[in-house]
């Protein structure tokens, strides 16, 4: 059997890109809240704001480095599989790059050292500052990478020379529509991830009967964000489907599942997309919502995957799912946080174990919101690597063998499982050990901290 580097090298990013978006996606989300709490630990004095922000900045320092480590290998992949597409855009692509590192890495480099040791070795003011800087950081990395992103998607501020795209317009590229809504949107599901973190880490604290005060903290925080971001997070959700209808409209029928140009269009909420017969199978659909979700009206026409050439259609099955799995989450973190917040008015949250148990069960929401929206994303804009400009066969280096790509994913795998089971041990054990105290009348007093080393 002849192996294909094209699917291989895929494989290979697919792999890569799902492990490191898992830590970019809670560090952003976990340098604001350290910033935050920090803050109030200045301006109130509280000392249980300063435990919290001990334990959790632990936790973000082993997230950010893991971070690293992972986005340098998913670069590095651009120059070893993906050369000719680097060749061809690397005009725009190794700006948008380097402006991340010039910016955002140069920044969090500069004040991580002083958040991680130093604050007893600088003011108080001084190390508040670093913690807001390095949140600045972590956001401006995923400005940059957005940018870069998005122009994938949907190319704008460019021209056409001798194959290459050059830049001619930086703002469009920048600061153009698509990014406006997307940059957002990702930095809104990072703040979600993050804030289900800290209120399943209040949760499970409060469920083994340890540090009372702390668990309270993280429990009202969490909810608190979350409840008061989903609805704004569903508001960008649909704007940057309103984007993907008008730009990717191949995309789009492939997410809808809709196989022939419909007026009115039906929303199929769930069913098996069977791409060799071009149907659905076991669907269930609701008349003219789909076209009500494109439009905002009950009538529009709405087109079909069959519509486009067999070359410039995408996969239906992924994304089609994805979508949904993406929006599902989103439902449970509403129900979650809004739950948490009606048990807080009545003065239960805390002694209703059950919504603990939820609560707790709920922590990985935000992380497959996450990577399903981004297997959305991806997925459904093949075979364009650069959408309408450059196919995804024609982007892979040339001299590529299939073993050669092969051999690459099996080190890659075998690397990362090493790697991240380490990683999943130690943080399991910074969870478990984190906080010594029970409750309040163990005690009498605050709540001591050991480390998990």
């Amino acid at each position: 059997m002849e192996l294909d580097p094209v699917l291989l090298s895929r494989i290979q990013f697919a792999f890569v890109v799902s492990f490191h978006i898992i830590f970019p996606s809670f560090t952003i989300g976990l340098a604001a809240w350290l910033a935050t709490i920090e803050g109030m630990s200045l301006a109130t004095g509280n000392p249980v704001y300063r435990r919290v922000f001990d334990f959790w900045v632990k936790v973000f320092a082993l997230s950010f480095a893991m971070g690293v480590v992972s986005g340098i290998v998913m670069a590095f992949q651009f120059g070893t599989n993906w050369s000719v597409l680097s060749a061809r855009t690397g005009s725009i692509q190794g700006p948008l790059l380097g402006y991340e590192g010039f910016t955002a890495f140069l920044l969090e480099a500069s004040f991580i050292g002083v958040v991680l040791v130093g604050r007893d070795r600088v003011p108080r003011w001084f190390y508040f500052l670093s913690c807001c800087m390095v949140a600045l950081g972590t956001m401006l990395s995923s400005f940059w990478i957005m940018c870069n992103n998005s122009w994938m998607q949907v190319p704008l501020g460019h021209t056409v020379v001798d194959g290459k795209m050059i830049p001619d317009d930086w703002r469009a590229i920048v600061l153009g529509p698509v990014v406006r809504i997307r940059w957002p949107h990702m930095l809104l599901g990072a703040f979600l991830t993050t804030s289900m973190c800290v209120a399943a880490t209040g949760a499970w604290l409060r469920l083994r009967n340890k540090a009372w005060e702390e668990s309270h903290v993280m429990l009202d925080w969490g909810l608190g964000l979350a409840a008061v971001l989903i609805p704004v997070q569903i508001l960008f959700g649909h704007l940057a489907g309103d984007l993907v209808h008008k730009y990717q409209p191949a995309k789009f029928a492939a997410i809808e599942a809709r196989w022939h140009d419909e007026q009115p269009a039906a929303e199929v909420l769930v069913g098996w997309p069977d791409e060799a017969t071009g149907r659905n199978l076991y669907a269930f659909s609701v008349p003219k919502l789909g076209s009500f979700i494109a439009t905002g009206t009950w009538d529009s026409k709405e087109v079909g995957i069959d519509s486009f050439p067999p070359e410039d259609r995408p996969p239906v099955l992924i994304p089609f799912w994805t979508f949904r799995i993406m929006v599902g989450m989103a439902l449970v973190i509403m129900t979650v946080a809004w739950g948490g917040l009606f048990l807080r008015w009545l003065g239960r949250l805390e002694d209703e174990r059950w919504f603990l148990w939820l609560a707790l069960l709920s922590f990985p929401t935000g992380f497959v919101a996450v990577i399903a929206g981004w297997f959305t994303a991806e997925v459904g804009r093949q075979p364009w690597v650069v959408y309408g400009l450059l196919r995804t066969k024609d982007a892979v280096t040339p001299s590529l063998s299939g073993s050669v790509a092969l051999a690459s994913l099996v080190g890659y795998i075998l690397v990362y499982s090493l790697i991240y089971t380490f990683g999943v041990i130690y943080f399991y054990r910074l969870f478990r050990d984190g906080f010594t105290s029970k409750t309040p009348a163990a005690t009498g007093y605050g709540f001591q901290m050991e480390t998990a080393e």
